[in-house]
C-alpha cells in the first residue's frame, strides 16, 4: 500500500486502528509500570533499599530495551499483527504469574521476561501505523497511540497503589495484570489487517545489519533516539523516586495520597496527540524543543516545599514530557527509508527503554546519597542535553521531514 492509499481520517479503518493501538497502549504501559506506584511497599515488604526496589520497574524496561530489534524482526518476516499478537498475550500471562514470586530474585526474573514480551507493541506499533495510515496524518494518529500509552501508564499505577493499600503490594499487581488481559482482548477484536505490510521472509542477517547500519550512521535518527534516551530517563526517575520523597517531610504524605499523583499522567493524554497536530502544521522540532522547555520548568517546581507547586510541577513535566516523546516516537519511521522503518522505530525504543532502566535504577543513588536538590538537577542537565541535541542536529532534518 502506498502512501497516498492509506487509511484517512474518519474512515472506519482508520478509527478501528487508533483504538486498537489505544487499548494496545493500556495493556502494555499498564503493567509496565504498575510496581512503580508500589515501590516504597516492595522496599518494606522484601526489605530491600529503594534502588534495588525500583529494579522492578528497570528490569522489565531493560527486558523490553532488549527486545524490541529481535521484535522488528519477527514483524519483518511474519507480519506486524501477529507479532503484536503474540507478545501481548504472552506479557499479559507473565503479568498474572509475577506476583507469586517468593523473592527479589524470582520476581525480578519474572519482570525481566515479561519485559522481553512486552516489547513487541512499542517495537512494531508506530511502524505498522506509518505503513497504514496516509502519510500527511501519521504525526496526528502517533499522538493518539501516545495518548494510550499515557492511560496505560496512568490506570496502572493507580489502580495498583490504591488496592495494594487495602491488601498488600502483590494483589495490586494481579488487578493491573487484570486490565491488561481485558485491554489485550479490545485490541485483538478491533486491530485491522496490514495492508501496507511487505513480508520479507529470506533475508539474511547481513541484510539486517546493514538497515540498523543504515539508521545509525545518520545523524538525525541518533539524534532522535537520544531524546528518548534522555527524557525517558529523566521522566522514569522522577516518578520512581518522587514516592518516596513525598513520605518525607515536609510533605509526609500517606502512600494513598500520593499515588493520586499519577493523575498527572492526564496532562500527558492531552498534550501528546496536541503535539501531534501541531506537529503537523508547523514543524517537529518547534514542538519537541517545546516539550523539553515545559520539562525542564516543571523540574524547577520539584524543588519546592508546597505539596501544590509541586503537583502543579508534575504536570507540567508529564505533559511536556509526552509532548516531545509523541513527536519523537513519531518521528523515527518517518525520517527513515521505507525499508528501515520498523529498524528506526526500534531503535528508538531501544533508546528509550534503554534510558528508563540505567537512569530509573542509577539515579536512586543520587537521591539516596546527595539528596532530591542534586537529583532534580541531574534530571535537568538530561533535558537540556536532549534540547541542545535537537536543536543542533534536527534543524536541517526538520525541513526535510516536517
Amino acid at each position: 500500500m502506498s502512501d497516498a492509499t492509506g487509511h484517512l481520517p474518519g474512515s472506519r479503518a482508520y478509527r478501528r486502528l487508533l483504538v486498537a493501538l489505544f487499548f494496545a497502549g493500556i495493556a502494555t504501559f499498564a503493567q509496565l509500570y504498575s510496581p512503580q506506584a508500589l515501590l516504597p511497599l516492595i522496599a518494606a515488604n522484601l526489605q530491600v533499599s529503594p534502588p534495588t526496589a525500583s529494579l522492578s520497574v528497570s528490569a522489565t524496561t531493560l527486558g523490553l530495551a532488549a527486545a524490541v530489534i529481535p521484535w522488528s524482526i519477527v514483524a519483518d518476516r511474519f507480519g506486524r499483527v501477529p507479532a503484536m499478537t503474540i507478545g501481548i498475550c504472552a506479557a499479559t500471562l507473565l503479568g498474572l504469574l509475577a506476583p507469586l514470586s517468593g523473592g527479589i530474585g524470582v520476581f525480578l526474573a519474572v519482570r525481566l521476561t515479561e519485559g522481553v514480551a512486552l516489547g513487541a507493541i512499542p517495537a512494531i506499533a508506530l511502524a505498522y501505523l506509518s505503513e497504514e495510515v496516509d502519510a500527511r496524518h501519521t504525526a496526528a494518529a502517533a499522538g493518539s497511540y501516545i495518548a494510550g500509552t499515557t492511560v496505560g501508564g496512568l490506570s496502572g499505577r493507580l489502580l495498583s497503589g490504591p488496592v495494594a493499600d487495602l491488601a498488600e503490594w502483590r494483589t495490586g499487581m494481579w488487578a493491573v495484570a487484570i486490565l491488561c488481559a481485558a485491554s489485550a482482548i479490545v485490541f485483538l477484536c478491533l486491530v485491522p489487517r496490514a495492508r501496507g505490510f511487505v513480508a520479507h521472509r529470506h533475508r539474511p542477517a547481513r541484510r539486517l545489519g546493514e538497515r540498523l547500519a543504515a539508521v545509525v550512521r545518520t545523524p538525525a535518527q541518533l539524534a532522535i533516539d537520544a531524546q528518548g534516551f534522555l527524557l525517558m530517563g529523566a521522566f522514569v526517575a522522577v516518578f520512581n523516586y518522587l514516592g518516596f520523597h513525598l513520605a518525607e517531610p515536609p510533605f509526609s504524605l500517606p502512600g494513598w495520597l500520593a499515588t493520586l499523583l499519577f493523575l498527572s499522567y492526564l496532562a500527558g493524554t492531552v498534550s501528546s496527540p496536541w503535539a501531534g497536530a501541531l506537529a503537523v502544521r508547523h514543524g517537529r522540532l518547534p514542538v519537541l524543543l517545546g516539550g523539553i522547555v515545559a520539562m525542564l520548568a516543571g523540574l524547577a517546581a520539584l524543588l519546592t516545599p508546597a505539596t501544590v507547586v509541586v503537583l502543579l510541577g508534575l504536570l507540567v513535566f508529564t505533559a511536556g514530557f509526552f509532548a516531545a516523546h509523541a513527536v519523537a516516537s513519531g518521528w523515527a519511521p518517518v525520517a527513515a527509508s521505507a525499508d528501515t522503518r520498523a529498524q528506526a522505530s526500534s531503535l528508538y525504543y531501544l533508546a528509550y527503554y534503554g534510558g528508563s532502566s540505567l537512569f530509573g535504577w542509577c539515579l536512586g543513588f543520587v537521591y539516596a546519597g546527595p539528596g532530591w536538590t542534586a537529583f532534580v538537577g541531574a534530571l535537568a542537565v538530561l533535558c537540556t542535553t536532549a534540547a541542545v541535541t535537537a536543536a543542533v542536529v534536527l534543524r536541517t532534518a526538520g525541513r526535510g521531514h516536517r
